[in-house]
């Protein structure tokens, strides 16, 4: 179960005025739940990148506030600098980290742009994902002429902002105009070669970059450039979309790099960059070294990039992230030049870091685990252990896939056990997202019946929250009892066709997931009976009891199959 973050990286048009910069940010991070990665003022462009993640209704809202309080701190009418701009927050992107789409983001760019326009009076372009006119997708096409040339375009209906059209005033000429959108994450990343020649990086560059190379007389390099038939250069396109890159010579590493922006990972995902440069690089008779990953990215990037390599292996993918990330790193050579360190690269694995350490049970050790039970604290109980149960059930599941993906003569049937581990692994994940889960759905009732009830007002608020804890008590072990379920489907299988000599690992799983079932089934029992609402109540015991029947005759189906196995049968 990810977690919805989102990416904003607004862009200021004040880059020396400290007081104005911290201002800014100090707005943005009065939101709740957002994490600044980082501030970058540019005194010679007069113009200020944040970068800031979080989940998207935060983030949205932090972006609102770092454009509001931009607008009231920064007149335009005074600004120069260096980078083209055309408004007190110039560019408001936002960017998909995980959990959530590019077009769900679109979506809540053009909210939020509609918002800056109608509350705060900001007129707003919308551009790339999030444009309405198909060549408003290009930023340069929204922001053309600049700041200079906002007055005569707000006059031309077909030049206005899609969002807070209205004739040129004083307010409009003192914010100027903003470019919200939504574009995928960009990815800077630098490929170490073999060679110390500027000259040939850039051919390798030129050989893969979208835009490729100018096209010259009888294909020579020492031919005349062509033109096409606007008199503009005449290209031949590199092999990889949406990607920029130039051949460099770096003194402190000594070597040359191909240095590239992936502008659309979608399109060209991290580890098709990798192999393609690899390619290209060959033919020239040179070899990618390493590679260089420049900021962050998100783990999404490492672990199809991991998946990637492994599936090139023939090796199961049903394997944790962090197993998968570090298949990556070695693969791509990303601590080639220095150590790499997942914590302080991937964005979901630095705001962990940073925020405050919740308690979580499926941190502990086993030891840790089993002693917590043991306290005197009624918290975690039968339903924490009921989903870990689960997700043991789920984990031995995949056990028994990889190691059938892997054994010897089995060699043809890798990609079979490794889509079955890969189940067996999302589970696994599911349930133990549902140890703590269970835990913190007990708190609340404790939290109600914590509420104040000296009033008839008070004691009527307490007694909604009650009933809708113990609701929510019920309902995640249901989710529990139906979750691990789900680990039978796998476990069946493995125990059909997986290895035979791991036979008794799936019937082990087998009765860990009928005990989670059966576990689950009574939390559910217990909290609805505390319910006022008798007909909610009866459902969710109703649909428990039918995960325990179905449960009952899964883990006999499962049994049968291992005792068969073990038995020679």
């Amino acid at each position: 179960m990810k977690q919805q973050l989102i990416e904003c990286v607004p862009n200021f048009s004040e880059g020396r005025d400290m007081n104005i910069i911290n201002s800014i940010r100090a707005a943005i991070e009065s939101v709740e739940g957002i994490e600044i990665l980082d501030v970058d003022p540019g005194a010679a462009t007069n113009r200020t990148v944040v970068t800031f993640v979080g989940e998207p209704s935060a983030v949205v809202e932090a972006a609102y506030r770092g454009a509001v309080r931009g607008a009231e701190l920064i007149d335009m009418r005074h600004h120069h600098g260096a980078h083209p701009r055309m408004g007190a927050t110039d560019v408001l992107p936002l960017v998909p980290v995980s959990g959530i789409t590019l077009e769900e983001c679109a979506e809540l760019a053009r909210a939020l742009a509609n918002r800056l326009a109608t509350e705060a009076g900001i007129p707003c372009y919308a551009y790339e994902a999030a444009a309405l006119r198909p060549e408003r997708k290009n930023l340069a096409v929204c922001r053309r002429g600049e700041y200079e040339a906002l007055a005569e375009r707000f006059a031309t209906p077909d030049e206005a902002p899609d969002y807070g059209a209205r004739p040129w005033d004083d307010a409009a000429a003192r914010t100027g105009a903003t470019a919200v959108g939504a574009r995928d994450f960009l990815i800077a990343v630098n490929f170490n070669l073999n060679t110390t020649s500027t000259r040939r990086a850039n051919a390798i560059a030129f050989d893969v970059r979208e835009k490729g190379r100018p096209a010259r007389e009888g294909g020579k390099l020492t031919g005349k450039p062509l033109a096409g038939p606007d008199g503009k250069p005449l290209m031949i396109p590199g092999t990889l979309k949406g990607t920029k890159a130039i051949g460099w010579y770096i003194d402190e590493y000594g070597i040359a790099q191909v240095s590239m922006n992936i502008t659309d990972i979608a399109a060209t995902p991290l580890h098709v960059a990798f192999d393609e440069v690899c390619r290209a690089a060959a033919a020239r008779g040179i070899r990618v070294t390493g590679t260089e990953i420049v900021g962050v990215v998100p783990e999404r990037v490492l672990l199809d990039a991991g998946r990637h390599f492994l599936h090139r292996q023939q090796r199961s993918t049903g394997i944790p992230d962090r197993e998968i990330i570090r298949m990556a790193i070695k693969s791509m050579g990303l601590d080639e030049l220095k150590p790499f360190d997942p914590a302080e690269k991937v964005i979901e694995y630095m705001i962990a870091a940073r925020r405050p350490s919740v308690k979580s049970l499926v941190n502990f050790t086993c030891r840790a685990f089993a002693e917590e039970t043991a306290s005197e604290s009624p918290a975690p109980g039968g339903g924490s252990v009921a989903a870990y149960l689960g997700a043991l059930a789920g984990a031995l599941g995949a056990m028994v896939a990889n190691l059938s993906a892997h054994k010897a003569g089995w060699d043809e049937r890798w990609r079979e056990f490794s889509d079955v581990a890969e189940r067996g692994n999302a589970l696994m994940e599911r349930l133990l997202h549902l140890v703590d889960a269970d835990t913190e759905a007990f708190n609340r009732i404790m939290a109600a019946l914590s509420m104040p009830k000296g009033t008839d007002a008070e004691k009527e608020a307490r007694g909604a929250a009650m009933e809708a804890a113990t609701l929510h008590a019920a309902q995640v072990p249901l989710v529990t009892a139906q979750t691990a379920l789900e680990t039978f489907e796998v476990l069946r299988y493995v125990a059909g066709h997986g290895n035979p000599a791991s036979a008794s690992d799936a019937g082990v799983g087998a009765l860990c997931a009928r005990a989670a079932v059966r576990g689950a089934a009574l939390n559910v029992r217990i909290n609805a009976a505390g319910l006022a609402d008798t007909e909610a109540a009866r459902r969710l015991i109703d649909d428990a009891a039918e995960a325990e029947a179905q449960a009952a005759e899964a883990e006999t189906a499962v049994l049968d199959i291992v005792n068969a196995k073990i038995s020679g049968r």
